[in-house]
């Protein structure tokens, strides 16, 4: 039996071409599909098994515009053709925008490395009447065309049978630049490569003529050579050889598209708008656009988290009040109607899934009740309170995280998150970013692990950093039971009905601090040039279910692979530190105060002052210090401490049956909380060090040397911004002081900026 053969296929095309689409129908992967440029950020790989006896690996490389290193995507996409050496690179090629998606084509054909092109969206162009003459453009570019749809699964065969084909014979670079000066600097500058032995000498020779950063550090000797060749010569050589590329393809390519003769006469007559020109005329208006999304955030949210839905309760539709049905002690009670409204659908998944781990979790203490000896309590504690109650903490807001990462897939998929970015884009240029950023931020409001691994396709490290710092300030769905349950036990304890108000606050809080911050950064530690950002709005259009399920799937997998281990494994460290004294003696919960956790409160107490929940407050105190630390290791653990604790100290007789805002008002009352210390602990909570499971992710995605700094500013930040707040609320003078230190902050800023652009531009020899 002969060895079966194995070759690698490399996938290349622009965002929004289909590439990924084409990966997974070959493969059966599930990568995610979606409009989002860079959306696939590293390699993925998978096999091909439609041809007999040959092992076909296929590389999903990520969606570039051009091989010019300006994002993460274009070098990790530049570099594996040029390292790894696939044996055949597949370009796909959007058909129905032939002219912009064969300027990628240009460059791929420089390398020494066989390419098939692949028309896809063959199915929309002849829908659109129109169709591509795939043998003399074969001709013309000297590498197979072929023309297939990789959402219909149409002619894949075929062009895997190409690929293979072409992957037996090697093939030399060329260059479709035919202009007379250029070509004749690039004899002279191909061979420098050459006598080096370098590989791909065409492509490298015409980076050195561009002044590629990347070739300046990989081949120095040769750049110099080549540079030396331009000398007394002033030509943008870059901008040349992109406008001969554009004369090229729009010469001797775009003709190659023919389109019926009525549809030429539509076209000459009068621009046809599309259904996507309409609808964008509306969505990406210049007024209009910006407020139309707040309003989708709202109908998101409200629909995800809202307890009221529709503000039925609010408005009085129900007169004196809803009903609650009595259910007696059924573990149902309140799921579908509460005392606040009609569940919104977030809210009624949240509570039917803890209804069903409450019940599970009762079972399993009824079954240790029945069979466990008094002296074998703390199994049943730690089994029921420590390893369920680890688990049932991560599984509780699982439901309202994926519904949120559900409704960002649509209108990601849809078409619809490009255009939001394209709108932002001019906004966040002003504070040192890119409308890239703004995804992995507004994905910070799910859950900050998937936003910040979303960083990777940030075009610099400086504009990497910012977004990765700024990130927990969106107060992510871990921070909800934090929000919610102390703004309740305000409202109980101070007289402020206004519940809804205060959350919603905290929100807008959060990112006015995270804009505040970029600013700052921009401005002083991380300036730099804001990246261009060069994106194609693809046609609106129904998103797939499979797509969408792929993205939940993929979401659902991480999470509970990153934070869930991390968050049982911490609450099982909790629960033994709270019933563990210092001679390892097992404390009941009425002991727990003299616990090592309690300790550790106490010393930790002191810290808090400034922010009003420290010193100043009773020897009962030290618990809110125990919930920030218990926090830090899962957002979720700091009001099911505060649970536990009131218990533990006797604040409450039992929390069965209590809400978790008649929790927080009563451990208020018992500590001697003011209203200020505890808007301050809701503050420092949301803005400071996020969740284990998202600091091991930044430590991951930062770039080399910055964790450390990050760890220190987001603590800075939180510490600062909750004592401004703590003091201004319960010594209401202090606003007369913190005012105008915040305006004298952002004068200083910007004629820092000022200095230093002044000083940057005299450095470079440019004027002010």
């Amino acid at each position: 039996m002969s060895e079966e053969k194995k070759i690698t296929v490399a996938l290349a095309g622009n965002p929004n071409c289909g590439k990924t689409t084409l990966f997974n129908s070959l493969t059966g992967a599930t990568a995610y599909v979606g409009n989002w440029p860079g959306v696939t950020v590293e390699k993925r790989s998978g096999v091909y098994k439609g041809k007999k006896g040959v092992r076909i690996e296929v590389i999903d490389l990520p969606g570039i515009y051009s091989l010019s290193p300006y994002t993460s995507e274009e070098v990790v996409s530049r570099n594996y053709i040029l390292d790894e050496h696939p044996d055949v690179v597949i370009n796909v090629v959007d058909a129905t925008n032939l002219e912009r998606n064969l300027y990628l084509t240009t460059q791929l054909l420089e390398m020494d490395v066989p390419v098939v092109v692949a028309l896809n969206m063959e199915d929309l162009l002849k829908k659109e009447g129109a169709s591509i003459d795939e043998e003399k453009l074969s001709k013309i570019l000297g590498v197979p065309v072929i023309g297939i749809s990789a959402l219909k699964q149409n002619n894949l065969s075929g062009l895997m049978e190409k690929a293979y084909e072409a992957s037996k014979e090697k093939r030399l670079g060329k260059s479709v630049v035919n202009d007379s000066s250029l070509t004749e600097i690039f004899a002279k500058a191909v061979p420098i490569y050459q006598k080096r032995e370098i590989a791909n000498p065409l492509f490298h020779a015409i980076k050195a003529l561009e002044n590629d950063e990347i070739e300046i550090k990989a081949n120095a000797e040769a750049y110099n050579e080549v540079n030396a060749l331009k000398e007394g010569d002033e030509r943008d050589y870059e901008a040349d050889l992109a406008d001969a590329r554009y004369l090229y393809i729009s010469r001797e390519c775009a003709p190659l598209m023919k389109r019926k003769a009525s549809e030429e006469k539509k076209t000459d007559k009068a621009p046809r708008l599309t259904l996507s020109d309409k609808v964008d005329k509306v969505l990406t208006n210049k007024w209009a656009g910006i407020p139309i999304f707040i309003v989708i955030l709202l109908v998101i949210f409200h629909l995800v988290f809202s307890e009221d839905f529709l503000y039925l309760q609010a408005m009085g539709a129900f007169g004196e009040g809803i009903v609650v049905p009595d259910l007696g002690d059924s573990a149902w009670t309140g799921f579908f109607i509460g005392e606040s409204g009609l569940a919104s659908p977030g809210v009624l998944i949240m509570n039917l899934l803890n209804g069903f781990t409450g019940w599970l979790q009762g079972l399993v203490a009824e079954g240790f009740a029945a069979i466990a000896t008094p002296e074998y309590e703390w199994v049943s504690s730690l089994v029921c309170d420590g390893v369920l109650g680890g688990i049932f903490a991560v599984l509780g807001f699982l439901p309202q995280i994926l519904l949120l990462f559900l409704f960002f897939s649509i209108l990601e998929d849809s078409g619809y998150m490009a255009r939001v970015a394209f709108l932002l884009d001019r906004i966040f240029r002003r504070f040192g970013l890119s409308g890239r950023a703004f995804l992995p931020m507004i994905m910070g409001f799910g859950c900050s692990v998937p936003a910040i691994m979303n960083t990777r396709t940030l075009g610099t490290d400086n504009e990497k950093i910012q977004t990765i710092r700024v990130i927990p300030f969106f107060s992510c769905g871990a921070k909800l039971p934090i929000l919610t349950a102390v703004s309740g036990g305000i409202a109980i304890m101070f007289g402020m009905p206004y519940v809804d108000l205060i959350t919603l606050s905290m929100y807008l809080l959060g990112m006015i601090v995270a804009l505040v911050s970029v600013l700052a950064m921009h401005m002083t530690t991380r300036r730099e040039k804001v990246p261009p950002f060069i994106m194609e709005l693809p046609a609106y259009h129904l998103p797939q279910p499979r797509a969408l399920m792929i993205h939940l799937y993929d979401k659902m997998k991480h999470f509970l692979k990153k934070a869930f281990t991390i968050i049982f494994a911490t609450t099982v460290l909790i629960w033994l530190l709270q019933h563990l004294s210092w001679n390892w003696t097992y404390l009941s919960d009425e002991g727990s105060s003299s616990s090592i956790l309690a300790s550790f409160g106490q010393f930790m107490q002191p810290l808090f002052t400034p922010l009003g929940f420290g010193a100043q407050l009773n020897s009962l105190g030290w618990v809110f210090a125990v919930a920030v630390v218990t926090g830090l290791m899962a957002k979720e653990n700091a009001i099911g401490t505060l649970g536990t604790l009131a218990v533990s100290i006797g604040a409450l007789a039992s929390i069965e049956g209590v809400g978790d805002d008649m929790v927080l008002a009563t451990m208020i009352q018992a500590t001697g909380l003011t209203a200020g210390g505890a808007i301050a602990f809701i503050i420092f909570n949301m803005l400071t060090i996020p969740c284990f499971a998202a600091v091991a992710t930044a430590k991951s995605e930062l770039p080399k040397g910055s964790f450390k700094w990050t760890i220190i500013f987001w603590l800075v930040v939180s510490y600062i911004v909750a004592m401004a707040f703590y003091l201004m609320i319960d010594y209401v003078w202090t606003i007369a002081i913190f005012v105008p230190l915040f305006v004298l902050g952002l004068v200083g800023l910007f004629l820092y900026d000022r200095y230093k652009t002044k000083k940057e531009n005299a450095e470079c020899g440019s004027p002010s």
